[in-house]
């Protein structure tokens, strides 16, 4: 919604959350990147740029995840996403330092644009309005953290949003509403992982879907995680045939441009594997200190710490500009996930020789019917 004021936004209506909420207000952008581990590993975003209005109608293991994306604006895509990893940032960086935040949050354009390596021009800021009307219009329904009954909850990315803009036209700053299901997502601290700021350079929509997925489940495991690319193509909620996401994990694993992974191709009779293993520290988990986040050689890409660096929560205001838990292992039960780490150790550790994967599949199954409770992640 536009504004024609010179310094601060119209009041919210009664039936705004904002008259409800503490803005969090934002003062600088700079924060180590942060992702949310639910989102990271199930099929929330479109991955391509192209509108989709096709929905995403995914169900494993017990959990179902639904994605509707409205006609006139598509659903939100991998890119868009990029606002939530910048939040989920900035709510950890704060509350690293001790302070409050909200699902209110106060910025400014320019402090989200640099944090995730975009430029600043007109186009750009007129891209970020598209991926906020994107995210709020995506409506999105899910039964993950939803307790022992697995009631179902529907939201939008962004609940509400607003942009203030002087008479010129020139955009002063923006506030936005996240819902709850995602900040009590980024507030457990248990349910967040560090991520290599070098992310935001990817390019590709499945190149960044695979790095999200080799940082939630190889994480820093020497194994690493071994999936059936089939498996893969259910899991990233793609509209390619399978045989063209094949033909993309391919041309990937051949660049090997995944951010700290190493990629390898298998084959076993018909079906394609990959397997995915760290090859470098670029990325440490959520438990490390901000301050010795390792990257990969992005250019300043909102890796300059959070310190007391400005990111503070007060009461509702006019002006636009006024003057925990404990962090937990990158480690939990998944059954989603196809085959684990331990299982290739185990079939290396064998007899010192090359297994093949069949090697590794059965001792996998072996291990599961003995009363494994599946891999960790």
């Amino acid at each position: 919604m536009l504004h024609d004021d010179d310094h601060s936004p119209a009041q919210p209506s009664d039936a705004s959350e904002r008259t409800r909420l503490s803005p969090f207000v934002v003062a600088t952008g700079d924060a180590p990147p942060r992702d949310q581990r639910d989102l990271m590993e199930r099929p929330f975003f479109s991955l391509a740029k192209a509108k989709r209005t096709a929905p995403i109608l995914y169900e494993s293991a017990g959990v179902r995840v639904e994605v509707f994306g409205m006609a006139d604006y598509g659903m939100a895509t991998i890119w868009d996403a990029d606002v939530l990893i910048w939040a989920a940032s900035q709510i950890v960086a704060a509350e690293n330092s001790g302070l409050t935040t909200s699902r209110f949050f106060r910025f400014t354009p320019y402090q989200l644009l640099m944090a995730i390596g975009r430029a600043t021009g007109a186009r750009e800021y007129r891209l970020l309005k598209n991926a906020l009307i994107r995210l709020q219009s995506t409506s999105i329904r899910t039964t993950i953290r939803q307790g022992e009954h697995w009631r179902r909850h529907q939201f939008s990315w962004i609940n509400e949003w607003e942009e203030l803009t002087t008479r010129d036209g020139r955009v002063e700053g923006m506030e936005f509403v996240l819902p709850d299901w995602f900040y009590r997502g980024v507030t457990d601290r248990s349910l967040v992982l560090a991520i290599d700021p070098a992310y935001f350079r990817l390019t590709g929509g499945i190149e960044r879907w695979l790095y999200r997925v080799a940082r939630k489940h190889a994480g820093h495991q020497p194994h690493g995680w071994l999936f059936e690319v089939a498996h893969l193509h259910q899991k990233s909620g793609s509209m390619a045939r399978i045989s063209d996401f094949a033909l993309d994990l391919r041309r990937i694993a051949a660049r090997q441009s995944l951010l700290g992974y190493r990629l390898e191709i298998y084959r076993e009779g018909r079906r394609e594997l990959l397997q995915i293993r760290p090859a470098g520290a670029s990325t440490v988990p959520v438990e490390k200190g901000v301050e010795t986040l390792v990257t990969s050689g992005a250019k300043g890409i909102g890796t300059s710490g959070a310190a007391l660096s400005g990111l503070r929560a007060h009461e509702p205001q006019l002006s636009l500009w006024p003057a925990k838990r404990n962090p937990g292992a990158n480690i939990e039960s998944n059954q989603e996930s196809n085959f684990s780490s331990e299982a290739h150790a185990r079939a290396k550790r064998g007899a010192g020789a090359a297994r093949s994967v069949a090697d590794v599949l059965r001792d996998l199954f072996s291990h599961d019917a003995s009363g494994s409770d599946g891999g960790r992640s």
